[in-house]
């Protein structure tokens, strides 16, 4: 599962730096967030701190963020700040006595998520969510009718191929659960996303022998 997510989401960048008209980088790519998602609602989920694996987060977050303006974006915050705001979320839900109570702090959260250039913006969050209240065809339904949205809302046709995991997580538990049984190193697993994108933007910069100026405005801007 783990080296899954780690190589689609490689090939994704690898084909969004270097060969941005083929697509077909970009379709295998859309496998490894629901992976990262999945993950996030586990980890939630079995922690021992909830407050350590925020902070861990954050730190990621943080490490991540510059290699990730040289690399794919000069002003938007990268895909780890989107999760660690969803698992933000997910503390707040177990909180509330009733998930109904719940309603106003997810569409806030939506909105904010919305405002700010998060990678993957509010899609992120709802994903979260479906991997951590929904259950075999009801998650399968719930993460067709997100991408079904997005689909025609930003025309995210290739985000559909994100249903794959999905699929193989509710209709074929068994499989799954042999994949998440090999699992790498902790220390491999949370700086592979950091450490690719410090490679890919030094090989961006000796490729293209171009400097990226980031966006520190529109990194600030609401």
């Amino acid at each position: 599962m783990q080296i899954i997510a780690m190589l689609t989401m490689l090939i994704d960048h690898i084909g969004y730096i270097f060969f941005p008209g083929e697509l077909a980088w970009r379709y295998v790519g859309r496998i490894a967030f629901p992976i990262y998602c999945y993950g996030l609602v586990q980890g939630h989920i079995h922690t021992s701190s909830r407050a350590r694996y925020l902070r861990r987060l954050l730190w990621i977050a943080l490490i991540a963020q510059v290699p990730y303006n040289l690399a794919l974006d000069p002003g938007g915050w990268n895909v780890v700040f989107t999760l660690l705001l969803s698992a933000i979320v997910l503390v707040i839900l177990d909180k509330l006595p009733s998930l109904w109570f719940g309603i106003p702090v997810v569409i806030a959260a939506v909105f904010l998520m919305d405002v700010l250039p998060l990678d993957y913006n509010a899609y992120g969050l709802l994903l979260v969510l479906i991997f951590r209240y929904a259950r075999s065809y009801w998650l399968v339904l719930a993460h067709f009718v997100v991408n079904g949205f997005y689909l025609f809302y930003s025309g995210w046709l290739v985000q559909m191929v994100s249903i794959v995991p999905t699929l193989l997580i509710a209709l074929a538990p068994g499989v799954w659960g042999f994949m998440e049984k090999k699992r790498l190193p902790r220390w491999v697993w949370w700086s592979f996303y950091p450490a690719h994108l410090a490679v890919l933007a030094l090989l961006k910069i000796l490729i293209f022998q171009n400097w990226v100026t980031i966006d520190w405005r529109g990194l600030l801007t609401l």
